[in-house]
């Protein structure tokens, strides 16, 4: 059991849990999955209050139904993604004995585990390498909403996200469709302190001016 009624409150509430550390609903880039669950939502965006899956919403709806047919994966229905009920099933119980409560916390903690062990690994493997700082360059897209947005405000205001181990490079502005254009800019960020989670965030929160942010690239260096 997965995502169900997701255009319900409820429905769309336990989507924005599930995307609180997700920037997709299954990998690390668009897929039939993200095709499937948009459409199980609907037209209506989620509230201003969900803004894990309000900024999810967005990134999805940016893109043409031609352009999402075309991304990897098979489409099966919605209720196939997302959280799954621990034990659904298990050995014949009861639906008496099920807890129809605590599957939340349950994933919280598991997911926080997974977090950790991750952490802890990342830590050996840098302290191998000691006095080596791990970084990485990144190309961004950033979509505007039309034609009419001012890209260089825009572009000013992606600078402004400023945070220790982020430095901005390049940028140009690269034809979409119907004159509209968007930002494609580079940046150099140390692992340890940026990813990409943190830079998609913190530009979307110019939603009078950004649609979306898309990773065109990211390669170590």
């Amino acid at each position: 059991m997965g995502f169900t009624n997701l255009s319900s409150e409820v429905g769309v509430s336990a989507l924005n849990d599930y995307l609180r550390c997700r920037s997709y609903i299954d990998g690390f880039v668009c897929s039939q999955a993200d095709v499937a669950v948009f459409e199980a939502v609907g037209e209506k965006p989620p509230p201003s209050t969900q803004n894990h899956a309000l900024r999810w919403y967005k990134q999805i709806a940016s893109y043409s139904s031609e352009e999402r047919s075309s991304w990897p994966g098979v489409k099966n229905p919605a209720e196939s993604y997302g959280p799954a009920v621990n034990g659904a099933g298990a050995a014949g119980g009861d639906d008496d004995d099920m807890d129809l409560f605590g599957s939340d916390s349950e994933e919280d903690a598991e997911a926080e585990r997974i977090r950790e062990e991750r952490l802890a690994a990342y830590a050996d493997k840098k302290a191998v390498k000691k006095g080596v700082i791990a970084k990485s360059t990144i190309i961004l897209d950033v979509k505007p909403w039309s034609d009419e947005t001012d890209l260089e405000e825009m572009e000013r205001l992606v600078r402004l996200v400023a945070t220790d181990g982020l430095i901005w490079g390049a940028s140009k502005l690269v034809p979409v469709a119907y004159g509209v254009k968007k930002l494609q800019i580079s940046c150099v960020v140390e692992d340890a302190k940026v990813g990409t989670d943190f830079l998609e965030e913190s530009i979307t929160e110019h939603e009078e001016f950004v649609q979306s942010v898309d990773v065109v690239a990211f390669q170590k260096i």
